[in-house]
Order: C-alpha cells, then sequence, then structure tokens
C-alpha cells in the first residue's frame, strides 16, 4: 500500500530520474548505520532452506536482480539491504559509453512493462573494477554474490567482438563470483548476430580457454533472447554442452510487440527497444522448460521474465530454473519484492535446496 502511493509519485517523473533519484535515496540511508540495519530488517528474509549450491557458490536465497539496474556497481550495499540473494552488474563494456539518446526508458503500466533501448550505457571496465575492488574491500563478509554481465562496445565490429568480451572478462575476474556474457540485447546493433554458433562459439571458447588457466575459476554463463528459434536454442543447447557452460540466463528482453493493453499508436510513438516484464512471462518461462528438457537439468539456468510474485518466481523454478532474476518487477512491486517471493517459497516449500 505504502509502496503504492510512493510509486504513482514516482511514475510522475522520468523512468531513469525515478531510478536515480530511488536508488540514492536509499544510498543516504545505508550510509547510516542505524537506518541501514532498519531497512535490512524490514525487507530480508532469512530462511536457511531457500539457501542454493550452484557453480560452486553458495547464494543464501534464489532471488537476483537482472543486470541494467546497477550498470556500474554502485548500489551494491543497498541491493544486499533489500535481500538480494545475487546481482548482475552491468552490462559492462570495454570503453565507457553514454549509450543511446534520451528518452530510452519507457513504462508501460497498462501492461506491467516497461521498454527500454539504453544501449548498454556504463562508465567503462576500468572504473567498474574499481568500483568493485574497493566494495571487496570494504564488506569482505558479504554474502551477496555479484555476476558480472559483460558485453562488446557499439563500435566494435562483430568480428573483433571476442576481444572486448576478453577484456571485460580478464580486468573483473578478480572481483566477480561469476559471469553471464550478454549477447541478447536488441539495443546494440547487430548484437544479436553474435547468438549464430559459430560467432558465440567463439566468444564463449575462447573465455573457457582463460578461465582454465587461472587459479581460481569463474562460472561462465550466456544470457539469451527470448526470441530464439527451436533450432537456434538447440544450438545453444549443443554448444553449452560441448564446451560445458556453466549455465544459461533465460530470458533477456524481447523485440516482440505481440499481445499488449497499451495503445498500438503509443507503442509506435515509442519506437524500437526491449520489452520487459509481464508480456515476457509466458514466452519465458516456455524456453526455460524448453532448456530444462533439452539439457536433461545438467546446466543450471537462471529464469528471468515477468518475475513479480511469488507464484511467478514458483512457476519460473516448476519450469526448471535454478534460480531466479527480478527487474521490471522490482521496479512496479517496489523493495517488498524479495522478502516476498521468498516467504512465498518458504511458505509453499517450492525452492529445492541443493
Amino acid at each position: 500500500m505504502l509502496y503504492g502511493l510512493l510509486r504513482r509519485l514516482l511514475f510522475t517523473l522520468s523512468p531513469e530520474k525515478a531510478h536515480h533519484v530511488t536508488m540514492n535515496l536509499i544510498q543516504e540511508s545505508c550510509n547510516i548505520g542505524f537506518l541501514r540495519q532498519q531497512l535490512a530488517n524490514r525487507f530480508q528474509f532469512q530462511d536457511a532452506s531457500l539457501e542454493k549450491n550452484l557453480f560452486g557458490l553458495r547464494f543464501s536465497n534464489p532471488v537476483g536482480l537482472g543486470a541494467g539496474f546497477d550498470k556500474n556497481a554502485k548500489y551494491l550495499t543497498e541491493l544486499e539491504t533489500l535481500g538480494f540473494g545475487f546481482v548482475e552488474i552491468g552490462t559492462v563494456t570495454p570503453k565507457g559509453q553514454a549509450g543511446n539518446d534520451k528518452p530510452r526508458l519507457f513504462r508501460l503500466p497498462e501492461d506491467n512493462a516497461l521498454i527500454n533501448r539504453m544501449g548498454f550505457n556504463n562508465d567503462g571496465v576500468d572504473i567498474v573494477r574499481e568500483r568493485l575492488a574497493k566494495w571487496r574491500k570494504e564488506n569482505p563478509n558479504s554474502k551477496l554474490l555479484i555476476g558480472g554481465n559483460i558485453g562488446k562496445n557499439k563500435v566494435t565490429p562483430n568480428e573483433d567482438a571476442w576481444k572486448d568480451y576478453e577484456i571485460c572478462f580478464d580486468a573483473l575476474h578478480p572481483y566477480v563470483d561469476f559471469f553471464v556474457v550478454n549477447v541478447s540485447s536488441p539495443n546494440t546493433p547487430g548484437l544479436r548476430e553474435l547468438q549464430e554458433k559459430d560467432a558465440l562459439q567463439r566468444i564463449l571458447m575462447n573465455l573457457q580457454a582463460r578461465n582454465a588457466k587461472l587459479e581460481h575459476k569463474r562460472p561462465i554463463l550466456l544470457k539469451i533472447a527470448p526470441d530464439l528459434t527451436t533450432e537456434q536454442l538447440d544450438d545453444v543447447v549443443a554448444l553449452a554442452t560441448e564446451i560445458k557452460l556453466d549455465g544459461l540466463v533465460a530470458t533477456n528482453t524481447t523485440i516482440s510487440r505481440e499481445g499488449l493493453k497499451t495503445p498500438s499508436a503509443n507503442i509506435q510513438a515509442i519506437g524500437a527497444g526491449g520489452l520487459s516484464g509481464k508480456p515476457v512471462q509466458q514466452h519465458s518461462t516456455q524456453v526455460v522448460q524448453y532448456l530444462r528438457q533439452q539439457t536433461g537439468g545438467t546446466i543450471p539456468i537462471i529464469g528471468s521474465g515477468g518475475i513479480f510474485t511469488g507464484e511467478d518466481a514458483a512457476q519460473k523454478l516448476t519450469a526448471g530454473a535454478d534460480l531466479i532474476e527480478v527487474w521490471t518487477g522490482f521496479i512496479y512491486e517496489g523493495p517488498y519484492i524479495v522478502k516476498n517471493i521468498c516467504e512465498y517459497l518458504s511458505r509453499t516449500k517450492t525452492n529445492r535446496n541443493k
């Protein structure tokens, strides 16, 4: 109820402005010790049965925050205080880039959805690495797991994309717990072409080879689009099995606009971008289920797309996801989303302790 009132106020601001205002306010609160503890008491949910062992990592709960929310690793303490078990930072690219022109983030309240064409706006891997190193030093006992979502710069031609992923992998390796290779955003021209098997194989096999030489190896996951054909999904499964990929994230945003309640004139006025939220829910769950069936459960899956409630999370887990990520749901449901999902999973015993 309280967040409903606050959301109405925040929704009078542009989406990007509302994001920064909200997170900076939470940051100011977390800088005061007793206020941070009060927030943690209010928003965190502790239950050992929700813990998960995956990729050799211990997740305190299965609810993560997808990439694109904390692009530059600025709000890790705040997101941990709100109860997240893990957070994907990024997408991070070798060089900082401004992203696409504003406006580039749009709300579709009638559909509980967002359209974004941010374009991998981020500070660049060197600045993000320094920020992560500082956070790690100041928070040595944190249980929050950090995924480094990595991509290529807009100006990098696809034939050289593997070099950008390598640069980000090498720079972030000491400071993240796992990697997510993003070749599925619709907002960088030509990026989704990297989901084709040959291009994908070059990127992933290079990262696997570099990982194998390191004393402390990091799990490498691949994030895929919901718009892949069955044949393309089969190629992903075959490649993931062949090179022993550690996991898959299903799914990213969609370029589809089918079944929306928002007037078509409004959609056309918004233009290009990736659609996220409730309209993606069913199809992303179907992709999770298909991947689970095709892999026989041998490759862990993080389910993402249209998760707003505990019931939504349970649906993804039942379909075959091992962990789940929220993003648009966080915007619409507010800071109680992790606690509400965890309480539901605990009560219904949906989550499988692994």
